[in-house]
């Protein structure tokens, strides 16, 4: 458990270094540990250390996880089908990948059904990736606007994938715009998006530079350095 802890320890320092270039505390800035290829044994020494908060890819992939580690909180990160929402909604405290009015009606009937609130993020594609999931840009406002009156859910911001890049200087872009847009959105709907989930083990501390409050790291926690 040594070198998780260590690993950990590294990325906070990190994150509250970033954010003190940012002219914000660490405390702003929520950690959320990617579990993605980790087994639920690895998952329970992280909650032992002290971490609270995991997101998840794949709703199959959340199934034992989710049951094995009490006291802590989920997020689906990863892309949804509108077959598994009622899953989702089930397993998870907040969907970070919410990207058409339709996913975001279906959790809405199936928050009612379970009769639950679920925290929502409306993932943007920022950069226009063909490959990756996200409202484009110009849609995000209707994407907002529909979701924020669905009953069962609390719109809570935004969500992006950032470009993979060599240097992660070359993502600030990406990263302004969707604080910028996050800005916009707030004026124009008049309601509150106070969340920015932006940022991964390449990228985090540019994305806290901008203005993050929730970065997803994985590799950066779960790998074990002194086999690296």
């Amino acid at each position: 458990m040594a070198d998780l802890a260590t690993n950990v320890a590294n990325v906070r320092a990190r994150i509250a270094a970033a954010a003190g270039r940012g002219g914000r505390r660490d405390d702003d800035v929520l950690l959320v540990a990617v579990t993605k290829t980790v087994d639920a044994a690895r998952v329970r020494e992280a909650a032992a250390i002290g971490l609270r908060t995991f997101g998840e890819n794949r709703v199959q992939d959340a199934r034992e996880k989710v049951a094995a580690v009490s006291g802590v909180s989920w997020h689906l990160i990863g892309s949804l089908q509108r077959n598994k929402a009622r899953e989702a909604v089930r397993l998870f405290g907040w969907i970070e990948s919410v990207d058409s009015e339709a996913l975001a009606e279906e959790l809405s009937r199936r928050a009612e059904q379970q009769e639950r609130t679920v925290d929502v993020l409306v993932q943007v594609n920022v950069a226009c990736e063909p490959q990756k999931h996200g409202v484009s840009p110009e849609e995000a406002a209707a994407v907002v606007r529909r979701t924020a009156g669905l009953p069962g859910l609390r719109v809570r911001g935004l969500m992006t994938i950032a470009p993979a890049v060599s240097e992660p200087d070359e993502v600030r872009p990406v990263f302004r715009a969707l604080r910028e847009m996050r800005e916009t959105l707030e004026r124009s709907i008049r309601i509150a998006l106070p969340e920015l989930s932006m940022g991964m083990s390449d990228d985090f501390e540019v994305a806290v530079e901008e203005g993050s409050t929730m970065v997803r790291v994985g590799r950066a926690i779960f790998a074990d350095r002194s086999r690296t």
